[in-house]
This record gives structure tokens, C-alpha cells and sequence, in this order.
């Protein structure tokens, strides 16, 4: 039978999953553990799965505990999409860095604030991973949680358990791209590689016919360029569409929020780039979310399921019936991409079948765009090796290569903005040495 975990089950993305999982043809029974620190939103969650279930028509049995050991063992997936303190310290990962000019739209992955969120997510991680390890070695880890590459890189290097980091950039880019070209999705044909929030569409075909010239028409009409100005602007000079919104992408390089002006001139609102967005929204999301969450179990709201395009259930479908099938995950670079480093994380195709995830051979990417992943690939890695060797100097290296931070301070201003984040935090992140 069956038995998937899930971990950080109070988050509204547990139901759209578990709907996803519980409408795999011919899956009609198996176990869901959920798992969540906060007991009060633990047991809402499996009030909610409980009724997604029944609308489904569906007879599996859910199980929920605060403590993760007494329910993942003999688990045959493990979904991972926990966070850890964000609370607490979201606005100082905002607020502090903004002291120093570095102006942060999203701030949970690269920059200041992906820094610190590594090193306060991974010990909870690392926690998880030894008792899977223990109660589960057979399963698969299908890792959602930011800083995906860190996480992801992490496990790699700490542990021979199965894992791929899942985000929904590129199947919901690819969406948005057939979407501005005003093509059927199902006919729009592209390949992307890279890494998380930041791999590329080096082709885009339709019908055999190249799609970037009449891309980057359709980004001369004043509509779509606001829908994603960042992009846009950043394709002209770059050559290629990436996969991440405006605002978030706008982060990973150097060259859109160094200065006020350019912020203004090139970012518009929301995702499109807004200065504090996620640090001035996320908790009244967190609080909007978890009142949703009530209301649905009250039965103040109608619960509709449906089928996301969310790759989870995908995997898991795959794995179990044979079904093969091709997924974008963050794997292992075994030579996946030449022009990259071969011991960092990437995003690329991934065939899946009863073998398990199986990455695929992509080749070299363009050589601007290899250096500008290379650059974030460098502050995953210090920001890892920071955490497992409990070392200071790394982390503030980290800091130092990230490509915002660089673009806006000083060496010794950097070295001053990372103190003051690390006595502000140091109650929730590791101990640096």
C-alpha cells in the first residue's frame, strides 16, 4: 500500500496536492501522513484532506501527529515544504538589509534574506532527513521548500536518500510565454535549462517556426511589457526568456535594483518587482491562508478540487503505474550541463518511470547565461558549506558573491549588514563559528 508524507501539512498547498495525488487513475487506496509543528493548523489540514477525499470518493487513510516519527515510517514519498520561522523573521530580513540600499522584492531565496533562510531551514531539515533516513531509506524526497537549490544542494551532500527539488516556474513560464505569443499551449514546443528561479528557454517553436522573433514583438506593446518588465527588458539584452516573475528574477542579477531609478524605470508592482513586497505581504498571506483553511472546513466556503499542473502527483504516478513521463526538477549536476559546475544544483528535464527520476543530458548553455547562473550556484554552495561546517567567514562570503548585494555595497558594508542580520537572527538560525 502506498504511503506518502507529507511535512509542513498546514500550508493550503497540501490540498491541492493531495487532490492531485487522490486523482491518479487506479490509485484507490493508500495511506497520507501529514506532518506539521502547529497543532492547531495540523489538525485543519487533515480536516481538509479528509474532505477532499470524500469528493473524491476516495478511501485512503490519513493520519496526522506533531511529531514526524510517529507517523513517516515505511513512507514511499516524502514531501518536503516546511518553513521555519519565517514569522519571526521576515521583516528583519527585509528591513536590515534595506539600511544598507540593498532592495529586496521577494528576498526568501538569493540575497540577505536566502542567506539567513538557509541557515534557519536547514537544521530543521537536516533533523528530518537523519529520522527518514532511520524510519524511511526507501523513499523519495520531493523537496518544494526555499531556498530550493540550498535544500536540495544540502541533501545531496549529506545523505544517499533519493531527492528533487520541484518548483512550478518552468510548466507555469512555458504557460505564460504560449500566453504572450497567443499560441496553444499543447503545440508550443521549448527547451529550458538552468537552475531554480533562473533556468532558460533556449528554444521556443511553433509549427517549426522560431517564436522569440514574435516574442519580443508582442514585448513592444505597453500591456505585456507590464506584465513582466524585468524579463522582457532582460530578454532583449540577454537573448532568452528565464522562468521566474520579474520581481524575484530581478534579484538574481546585478542589474535592476542597484539604483532607485532603475527600480522605478524597469519594476512595476507585486511580482513585477515592488521593494518589500514579500516581507510587507507574507504575513497577512499566512493569516489569509489559514482563515481560508477554517472556512473551508467549516463549510463557509465551497471546497473545489481540481487538477494542478503541479508535478508531485506527477512523479508519484509515474514511480507507481510505469507511466513515463518528463518533469523539470533541481537534480545533481553530473554533467547534465556542461558549462556549469558539476557538483552544484540545476534545473533540468528529468524522465520518470518505475526507475525513479532520471535526469537528462542537456548540453552547454549560452555562455552569458552560464555565467549568471554560475554566479548564484556559487552563493548556494558557500551558503551550504557555511551550515555544515558552522563557518562564519563562508556565510559572509556567500553574502559577498550574492550578485545584488555586490552590485549595491561596499565590501566592509557587506561585512556590517551580515553582523547585524546574524545578532538580530542568531536565536533562529545555526551557530557560525
Amino acid at each position: 500500500m502506498t504511503k506518502i508524507s507529507i511535512i509542513g501539512a498546514g500550508s493550503m498547498f497540501t490540498r491541492h496536492i493531495v487532490g492531485d495525488i487522490l486523482q491518479i487513475p487506479g490509485l484507490e487506496d493508500g495511506v497520507i501522513a501529514l506532518v506539521d509543528i502547529d497543532g492547531e493548523r495540523l489538525g485543519l489540514a487533515k480536516e481538509l484532506v479528509e474532505m477532499v477525499m470524500t469528493k473524491l470518493g476516495k478511501n485512503w487513510e490519513v493520519i496526522a501527529s506533531t511529531d514526524r516519527r510517529e507517523v513517516i515510517a515505511g513512507s514511499d514519498f516524502i514531501i518536503n515544504q516546511i518553513e521555519v520561522h519565517g514569522l519571526e523573521t521576515v521583516k528583519m530580513e527585509y528591513e536590515i538589509p534595506l539600511k544598507y540600499g540593498v532592495k529586496q522584492c521577494i528576498g526568501d531565496t538569493v540575497g540577505p534574506g536566502g542567506l539567513f533562510k538557509t541557515l534557519r531551514t536547514l537544521p530543521a531539515w537536516v533533523d528530518i532527513l537523519r529520522d527518514v533516513e532511520e524510519l524511511a531509506p526507501d523513499s523519495v524526497i520531493l523537496n518544494y521548500t526555499n531556498p530550493m537549490s540550498a535544500l536540495t544542494l544540502a541533501t545531496v551532500r549529506l545523505s544517499e536518500l533519493p531527492i528533487v527539488g520541484l518548483c512550478h516556474s518552468v510548466q507555469g513560464t512555458s504557460r505564460q510565454i504560449a500566453g504572450y505569443l497567443d499560441v496553444p499551449y499543447e503545440e508550443l514546443k521549448w527547451d529550458c535549462a538552468g537552475i531554480n528561479h533562473m533556468a532558460w528557454f533556449t528554444t521556443l517553436e511553433y509549427k517549426g517556426e522560431d517564436m522569440y522573433p514574435r516574442l519580443r514583438e508582442r514585448a513592444e506593446d505597453p500591456e505585456i511589457l507590464a506584465q513582466d518588465p524585468v524579463r522582457f527588458d532582460a530578454m532583449k539584452y540577454l537573448g532568452y526568456f528565464v522562468t521566474e516573475s520579474s520581481g524575484h528574477f530581478s534579484e538574481y542579477i546585478p542589474y535592476y535594483r542597484k539604483r532607485q531609478e532603475l527600480i522605478d524605470l524597469h519594476c512595476g508592482g507585486g511580482y513585477t518587482g515592488e521593494t518589500g513586497f514579500y516581507a510587507n505581504n507574507w504575513p497577512t498571506w499566512r493569516a489569509d491562508t489559514d482563515q481560508a483553511i477554517r472556512e473551508l472546513v467549516a463549510g463557509d466556503k465551497e471546497l473545489e478540487v481540481g487538477r494542478s499542473y503541479e508535478y508531485a502527483a506527477v512523479i508519484i504516478e509515474a514511480i507507481l503505474t510505469n507511466k513515463p513521463t518528463v518533469i523539470y526538477g533541481n537534480v545533481l549536476n553530473t554533467g547534465l550541463i556542461e558549462n556549469l559546475p558539476q557538483d552544484g544544483i540545476v534545473e533540468v528535464a528529468c524522465l520518470v518511470d518505475r526507475n525513479g527520476i532520471k535526469p537528462t543530458y542537456f548540453g552547454r548553455l549560452p555562455t552569458q547565461l552560464a555565467l549568471l547562473n554560475a554566479t548564484n550556484m556559487a552563493f548556494f554552495d558557500l551558503a551550504v558549506e557555511a551550515f555544515i561546517q558552522r563557518d562564519r567567514d563562508l556565510a559572509l562570503q556567500a553574502l559577498i558573491v550574492d550578485p545584488l548585494t555586490a552590485a549595491v555595497c561596499s565590501l566592509s558594508e557587506i561585512k556590517a549588514m551580515f553582523d547585524e542580520l546574524y545578532e538580530a537572527e542568531k536565536d533562529y538560525i545555526v551557530e557560525l563559528r
